[in-house]
C-alpha cells in the first residue's frame, strides 16, 4: 500500500538530540578531549563574568563552536550560527538543544575581546597539552621547530607611506586601480592602514611579496603533536627568535634536540639552542657564507640523520591548518587576534591527532 506524503509533526517527541550523533563519528571523542580540557579552566571561565545580572552565553560553547568552524572549515561566523542552527551534530557538539535559540553571530564579536584579554585561548592551549602528556602522547626528549607565513586581511592597496594619511586610494574611488611598478616599498617606510600590524613578506626569491603574518611551532617527534606555538610580525629574524623562546619553555631533564631547516642554520639559533642544552639538529647550509653553523660533531652522528628524516613532520600541522583549518588567509585583524586564531587551530590540530592516537 501506498503511503501518503503527507508532513505532519508529533505535538511532543521523546527522541533525544544525542541519538542523531552515529557512534563511529569523531565527534564525540573530539568533545570528550575538549570537555575534559576545559574542566581546569573553571578558575577563569568564572573570573571572566560579573556575579549579578543576566546570564551570559557560556564560554565553553563559544568555544566549542570556534573548534566547530576550525575542523569543518566554515568560512564566517555567520556562516556557522546558520549551520549550527540546522545541524543537529553541530547542536549537540555545542552544548545546545534542538529547542534552544541559536545566537546572534554578533556574539562572537563581542565576546571575542574578553577571550583575548584574559588569553583563554592560550590557557587552553596548554591544558589540551596538558591533557595529552598525562596520557604520554609527548616525547620529552626530541621536537621539531618551524615556521610558515600566514596570508593578512589586508589589500596590497591598503600598504602606503606611514606618513600618507588618505583614506581612499589615489584616484578618489574606493577601489580604484593602483600601480605599484617601479615604487619602492618597505617595512621601514610603508604599513597598511588596515591592519597596522601585518607586514610585507615573501616565501623565497622570485616569490611574490604579500602582507603577512608568521606562525610558529614547537612539535614533539614521537606523535606530531604541538607542544608550543605563536603567530608574530614577518619580520626578517622572526622565525628564528619566536622559536628560541618556544624552546626555552621545554621541559625534561634528559639531551634534548631540536630538528629545523636550513633556515635556522645560524650562529644566533645554534648558540641559543646550545645555551639551553639542547642540540641543534639543523639542516646544514654549506652555501651560507661562512659555511653552516652546524659543525662535524652533530652532523655525524647516526640521531642527526634520523632527526633530518623525521623533521619534516613539523610541515603537517601547517598544511592541516592551511587546508582544513583557518589559517590560509586570516578574517582578522591586529596580531592578538591573530594569535588567538592561530593557537585555536592549532588545538584543532592537537585534539584530532590525538583522537587517532586513541583509535
Amino acid at each position: 500500500m501506498r503511503g501518503e506524503d503527507v508532513f505532519q509533526e508529533s505535538l511532543f517527541t521523546t527522541v533525544q538530540l544525542e541519538s542523531f550523533v552515529p557512534s563511529d563519528h569523531p565527534l564525540p571523542a573530539i568533545k570528550a578531549l575538549l570537555d575534559e580540557a576545559m574542566k581546569n579552566l573553571n578558575w577563569l571561565f568564572g573570573s571572566l563574568y560579573a556575579d549579578t545580572g543576566r546570564e551570559s552565553i557560556p564560554p565553553e560553547r563559544l568555544i566549542r563552536a570556534q573548534l566547530l568552524q576550525v575542523l569543518y572549515s566554515i568560512r564566517s561566523e555567520r556562516q556557522l550560527i546558520e549551520q549550527i542552527n540546522y545541524n543537529l551534530l553541530y547542536r549537540w557538539f555545542v552544548g545546545l538543544t534542538i529547542d534552544d535559540t541559536v545566537w546572534d553571530h554578533s556574539t562572537f564579536s563581542i565576546n571575542r575581546d574578553r577571550l583575548l584579554e584574559n588569553d583563554v585561548i592560550t590557557e587552553l592551549f596548554e591544558e589540551v597539552v596538558s591533557l595529552a602528556r598525562k596520557q604520554k602522547l609527548l616525547s620529552d626528549e626530541h621536537f621539531s621547530v618551524d615556521g610558515t607565513l600566514i596570508q593578512a586581511w589586508a589589500s596590497q592597496k591598503s600598504y602606503r607611506r606611514k606618513d600618507d594619511d588618505s583614506i581612499p586610494p589615489a584616484g578618489g574611488r574606493r577601489n580604484s586601480e593602483a600601480d605599484f611598478h617601479g615604487e619602492k616599498r618597505s617595512n621601514e617606510t610603508h604599513e597598511s592602514k588596515t591592519d597596522g600590524d601585518a607586514r610585507l613578506a615573501k616565501k623565497g626569491p622570485g616569490k611574490e611579496a604579500r602582507l603577512s603574518y608568521m606562525g610558529h611551532t614547537l612539535m614533539e617527534k614521537r606523535n606530531g603533536l604541538v607542544v608550543k606555538a605563536a603567530a608574530s610580525r614577518a619580520t626578517g629574524k622572526a622565525e628564528r627568535e619566536v622559536a628560541a623562546d618556544l624552546m626555552s619553555d621545554l621541559r625534561g631533564g634528559k639531551k634534548r634536540t631540536v630538528g629545523a631547516d636550513k633556515n635556522y642554520d645560524t650562529a644566533g639559533f645554534v648558540a641559543d639552542c646550545r645555551a639551553m642544552s639542547i642540540t641543534p639538529h639543523v639542516a646544514r647550509n654549506d652555501n651560507r657564507r661562512g659555511g653552516s653553523a652546524i659543525d662535524g660533531r652533530t652532523s655525524r652522528h647516526t640521531g642527526y640523520k634520523v632527526s633530518q628524516r623525521s623533521r619534516k613532520r613539523v610541515e603537517e600541522p601547517f598544511g592541516w591548518c592551511k587546508s582544513i583549518g583557518l589559517i590560509r588567509q586570516m578574517k582578522v585583524r591586529g596580531l592578538s587576534k591573530v594569535n588567538s586564531v592561530f593557537m585555536m587551530t592549532m588545538i584543532g590540530w592537537n585534539l584530532t591527532r590525538m583522537r587517532a592516537l586513541h583509535g
